[in-house]
């Protein structure tokens, strides 16, 4: 709260700014996105964010309210992913149910998660019980390689699963079209086997990351990846992949700077860190 009331006061303390960052009962808003705790050769948490340019704010933050953070920005101090100092990992996807209910803004959810928590037992218990606005996916990874993907869903009670993998469906497919659009399905089964295959290194996961049908180029559909993020909870760092292009941020050394990043041929962004 006291984190929340400074930023009201940033804000100008009126009633419009401090209900926006309340992330109370938000619009809808839906991405797409993969993700999965990789515990095997060199443990980390890999994502890819696939949603809007419009609607990104391009910026890698580095923070030390409750405890250090470092993740993507949302909603301006919410995140869509981040690991704090205590090596615990956090990234959300949309969870592919239409319904919506009263609840928080799952980008608050998420900082939430990693200023006030240090393993993922502690994430899971603090979690489970909060209500959220729109159907997600959350998976956490902590520094002791325990991790779980807990299904928010509105109006009902949250489950936790002790699945690594996250795309953009829970228990079973309720929104076909959007299943299909999106081919959550076949991402999954990509990261299941990938899982099980004792042979998969990260290097060739992180590769599968930056292809088609986990990397998505359909960005005038707002389903476009925007980066991929790997976050190593052992040495405390992350590093983002777009195809040819890498920036690693750490604790120890993170520096301030503006990267370009090529989507498509026709288009570029620029995201700050």
């Amino acid at each position: 709260m006291a984190t929340y009331e400074h930023l009201c006061a940033l804000a100008g303390g009126k009633d419009l700014a401090s209900r926006y960052l309340s992330m109370y009962c938000p619009p809808p808003y839906m991405s797409g996105c993969s993700q999965i705790a990789w515990t095997k050769d060199a443990p980390s948490l890999i994502r890819n964010y696939d949603y809007s340019t419009r609607y990104f704010e391009e910026l890698v933050l580095k923070t030390n309210w409750l405890k250090p953070v470092i993740g993507m920005s949302d909603c301006n101090w919410g995140l869509l992913d981040g690991i704090n100092a205590n090596g615990l990992a956090v990234s959300l996807t949309f969870g592919g149910r239409r319904i919506t209910h009263k609840g928080f803004g799952i980008p608050l959810v998420v900082r939430y998660c990693l200023e006030t928590c240090s393993t993922t037992n502690e994430a899971i218990e603090k979690l489970k019980g909060i209500e959220v606005h729109m159907a997600y996916n959350v998976t956490i990874l902590d520094k002791y390689l325990n991790f779980a993907t807990i299904y928010f869903i509105p109006g009902q009670e949250n489950q936790v699963t002790f699945s690594p993998i996250g795309t953009n469906h829970q228990e079973e497919i309720t929104w076909p079209d959007y299943a299909a659009m999106t081919k959550t399905v076949e991402r999954r089964n990509i990261l299941e086997y990938a899982v099980t295959n004792p042979f998969e290194p990260k290097e060739s996961m992180i590769a599968k990351f930056l292809k088609p049908p986990l990397y998505n180029t359909a960005f005038e559909k707002a389903f476009g990846t925007l980066y991929t993020a790997c976050y190593d909870p052992i040495n405390l760092q992350v590093s983002f992949y777009w195809p040819g292009k890498m920036l690693l941020q750490s604790f120890d050394s993170f520096e301030e700077k503006k990267v370009s990043i090529a989507l498509k041929a026709s288009a570029s962004r620029h995201l700050a860190s």
